[in-house]
């Protein structure tokens, strides 16, 4: 299971980001379950659990532009993390900003913007 949590992420980019790993692996969330609009003024982490199987349900498809950066934090075992920043890299320009690592699982911080031709 790795847990992804999206900041500076507009509902629209947080949905995008979304869609684009839920084709690829089971998740927690319904596709009818959307990111909704955040107060102005409250900083507001989008999270939603991902769980990476050996085969992945899809590839990601060329996605919608992104309207600017985000930040993505993926949180769990070493091999699902890899799985899902794959998936990422598929279909977003990514920038990996930092990692932690503990015994069983791993964090890893990475900037998303849309992928140029």
């Amino acid at each position: 299971m790795v847990t992804v949590s999206l900041t500076g992420a507009s509902k629209e980019d947080a949905a995008t980001v979304f869609d684009v790993l839920r084709t690829a692996f089971p998740t927690d969330r319904g596709a009818a379950d959307v990111p909704q609009e955040q107060e102005l003024g409250h900083p507001l982490v989008r999270t939603a659990e991902f769980e990476p199987t050996r085969e992945r349900l899809s590839m990601p498809a060329a996605p919608s532009p992104l309207e600017g950066s985000l930040t993505a934090t993926l949180q769990g075992g070493y091999v699902a993390v890899d799985q899902v920043g794959e998936a990422l890299s598929a279909a977003f320009a990514v920038h990996e900003q930092g990692t932690a690592s503990g015994d069983q699982e791993k964090e890893v911080d990475l900037q998303l913007r849309t992928k140029r031709s």
